[in-house]
């Protein structure tokens, strides 16, 4: 292989990854000397204005996307450096691509699938290059960072979409509806003899046939392969106390993180993580053999994968009630055969504590607890269709990026809907990923009358993309958008009282409102203890009248026309 083919982890001396600018004019020249293999061009910008790239390899030679997904061919999906200093998916991926351009045999073995890949997703982060922020990490010697231009965290952001990067991601992923993502990545935490640990789409949370798939033969066939490459593989060690001898737990990755993203387009997704204390040349291996395992599956089970995903999108037209949280199985755990080290406990130097570490001389095998199992926690009766009026935009927005089906209402009209009141919230007190997210939701169900515009958006749930609505717009749902503060202005009263002035004015609201009376008779026998604080009297009062009720406060601005 000539040096220019050569991928510049390659040229290293194994311990070094590329740099953004290396691997942009790397893909661009091999895409120049092989255009009948690879597609490679940029999709969007990043918030600092760096672009954003994606390639395409296909055996044909056919790179048009619509004229692909008429032929309903495969695609498989390989994201790359959404954590910068996690950078060994990213340099794997560039020898992969290059193989299929040098290697016929391996490009005819793709068949009818496609590769789609995004060569370094976190471009700003990518940027921001040094050896310091991965703190237990061994090598590469320099790397990016996790936040990108904004300080945000690329997966955490897959619904709220705050960056431009994610808002890009979104519609492309949404374009090409690939069958299976491998989105790569490094973990750190317990220590154990595994270099690759593997997170997958939670089974019961994806949900149907195409759970029950990816659980008993996906990924049976992924260890087993890992297993016949010489990587024995493990999923994510994710300690239900503090180490793996007390069993592992499945990680419920949500819809901000890409794999549970994916699943509200009812694709399979992994993220693998190589272990940090593991050196970056081995984390490569294992990586590129994970990427290769998957892809190989895939082609060889694309017709049943792409069945699975057809049958899933036409349950939910028909669906009547949608799960929206999923909690852990305690008391039905399955077994893994672990390979770890023995945990053990000593004094610390720093501080009067117990500090845990991992003793690499005393390695056991045996099977743990492995907590695999998550059923629906809460599920939600499904209406009809939801309406979104169009002041909502950012909601909107996504749901477009989406590819949702929207009507619009063509006359103002008043609609009878079900919404939900908003009875309390609890918010986290510090910012997460730019959001302060609402982690308590309470809510009431309600029917009423409510004034639609022409112009607003009708979300009828029988399509292809009902369960990104249905996640997305049902308040209670884990990664809702109102969770993550889309529609908090409706949380706030906009008028307000003169106490003095109220004061005599709630006397005669009591006695005109019989209602109000009664509700105030009950809350004060109920809080006895706040009949001497005015501000909460009065509080009560003016919150539950008629008089100056303001309908808008805490109803959930989304409507559900109902069956």
């Amino acid at each position: 292989m000539s040096n220019e083919l050569k991928t510049p982890y390659e040229r290293g001396n194994l311990n070094q990854t590329t740099t953004w600018a290396e691997c942009i004019a790397w893909y661009e020249e091999l895409a120049r000397a092989y255009p009948q293999v690879l597609r490679f061009e940029k999709v969007g910008t990043s918030d600092a204005g760096v672009p954003i790239h994606a390639g395409v390899v296909s055996s044909d030679g056919v790179f048009d996307r619509e004229t692909i997904k008429r032929a309903g061919r495969p695609v498989f999906f390989n994201n790359n450096g959404i954590h910068p200093g996690e950078p060994e998916g990213v340099d794997a991926c560039m020898a992969l691509v290059r193989d299929f351009c040098l290697q016929p045999e391996r490009l005819a073995a793709l068949g009818k699938t496609v590769f789609l890949f995004v060569p370094l997703y976190n471009v700003d982060g990518s940027l921001n290059r040094a050896d310091t922020s991965r703190v237990n990490q061994d090598g590469p010697e320099q790397f990016g960072f996790r936040g990108n231009s904004r300080h945000l965290d690329l997966n955490r952001d897959f619904v709220k979409c705050d960056t431009l990067t994610a808002q890009v991601f979104n519609q492309l992923f949404t374009a090409w509806d690939p069958d299976v993502m491998v989105d790569t990545h490094t973990s750190n935490g317990a220590d154990y003899s595994y270099t690759m640990t593997l997170i997958h789409t939670q089974t019961d949370k994806l949900g149907g046939g195409l759970g029950d798939f990816l659980r008993d033969e996906m990924l049976p066939a992924m260890y087993a392969g890992m297993e016949q490459r010489g990587w024995p593989t493990c999923p994510y060690v994710n300690p239900v106390k503090d180490s793996p001898d007390h069993g592992i737990a499945d990680f419920l990755e949500t819809a901000r993180f890409s794999t549970g993203y994916a699943a509200l387009h009812h694709t399979i997704g992994f993220m693998p993580e190589t272990h940090m204390l593991k050196p970056f040349q081995d984390r490569y291996d294992s990586m590129r053999a994970l990427v290769e395992t998957a892809l190989d599956f895939t082609v060889a089970n694309a017709g049943r994968i792409q069945q699975l995903r057809r049958a899933a999108r036409e349950e939910g037209r028909a669906r009547r009630e949608w799960p929206v949280r999923w909690a852990m199985d305690e008391a039905n755990p399955s077994t893994f055969r672990f390979k770890g080290y023995e945990a053990k406990y000593k004094k610390s130097v720093l501080g009067e504590y117990t500090r845990l570490w991992y003793d690499r001389t005393s390695p056991w095998e045996r099977d743990i607890a492995w907590y695999n199992r998550f059923p629906a926690d809460v599920s939600v009766s499904a209406p009809r269709a939801y309406v979104v009026p169009q002041q909502w935009r950012e909601a909107i927005e996504r749901l477009q990026w989406n590819g949702v089906r929207m009507e619009r209402v063509e006359a103002d009209r008043v609609q009878e809907v079900g919404y939900y009141h908003i009875v309390s919230v609890a918010s986290r007190p510090n910012a997460y990923e730019g959001h302060m997210f609402h982690d308590e939701v309470v809510l009431e169900k309600r029917q009423g009358a409510v004034q639609l515009r022409a112009g607003d958006y009708i979300v009828p749930l029988d399509q292809d993309q009902a369960r990104y609505a249905v996640e997305t717009l049902e308040p209670l749902a884990h990664d809702s958008f109102f969770r993550w503060g889309f529609f908090n202005s409706v949380l706030e009263k906009k008028e307000a009282y003169s106490d003095y002035v109220f004061e005599d004015h709630a006397e005669e609201l009591l006695r005109a409102e019989p209602l109000l009376a009664e509700k105030f008779g009950a809350w004060k026998a109920a809080n006895p203890t706040l009949l001497a604080n005015q501000e909460a009297v009065l509080d009560f009062i003016f919150a539950n009248c008629e008089r100056y009720r303001e309908p808008e406060w805490r109803r959930y601005p989304v409507f559900m026309i109902e069956r």
